[in-house]
């Protein structure tokens, strides 16, 4: 695939992580139809536009990675908090206000890039703290481990194939 193919794709996968199934059919008809029917399943609704368009807007000569750098910066983060609420899960009794902060800076760090179903999850999450519902937050955890994972995943296609396309440097 010559590099002009690669950075339409590289466009088309970053417009698929906002836009909506009908609109991203009439964007892509360069693209065979196993690409789009991956767009379309995989990269629905998962940041917001905003946030993330904000962020690519810093990103420039000087530090042409800066957006795969905080991405891969939230995801250490996001390890570190995952141990602390998983800790703070399992002690007895559970300090639920605690659990509440450790969520509450996950949730902030995941609008940090504009993770929206990782933050939407994050949300039911601090509900169920609130409520001292033990049951309600382990599968709560559950839920915003798997967008995480979810997101991440989708996140290193795009980076990926940002630099198959010569967009940025190797991180």
């Amino acid at each position: 695939m010559d590099r002009t193919q690669l950075q339409r794709q590289v466009a088309l996968k970053r417009s698929s992580l906002f836009e909506q199934k009908k609109n991203l059919y009439a964007r892509t008809n360069s693209l065979d139809l196993a690409f789009k029917i991956y767009l379309l399943e995989c990269l629905q609704h998962y940041l917001d536009q905003q946030q993330f368009i904000q962020l690519e807007e810093l990103q420039d000569d000087a530090n042409p990675n800066f957006v795969e750098e905080i991405v891969t910066l939230f995801y250490k983060d996001s390890a570190r908090l995952f141990q602390k609420i998983e800790q703070a899960l399992y002690s007895r009794p559970i300090d639920f206000a605690k659990l509440d902060d450790y969520v509450h800076q996950f949730n902030g760090s995941s609008s940090s890039i504009g993770a929206i179903k990782v933050k939407n999850e994050c949300s039911q999450f601090k509900e169920f703290c609130l409520a001292a519902n033990a049951d309600g937050c382990f599968r709560a955890l559950e839920r915003v481990k798997q967008e995480h994972q979810t997101l991440r995943i989708h996140l290193e296609n795009y980076f990926q194939l940002r630099r198959q396309a010569g967009m940025v440097q190797r991180v």
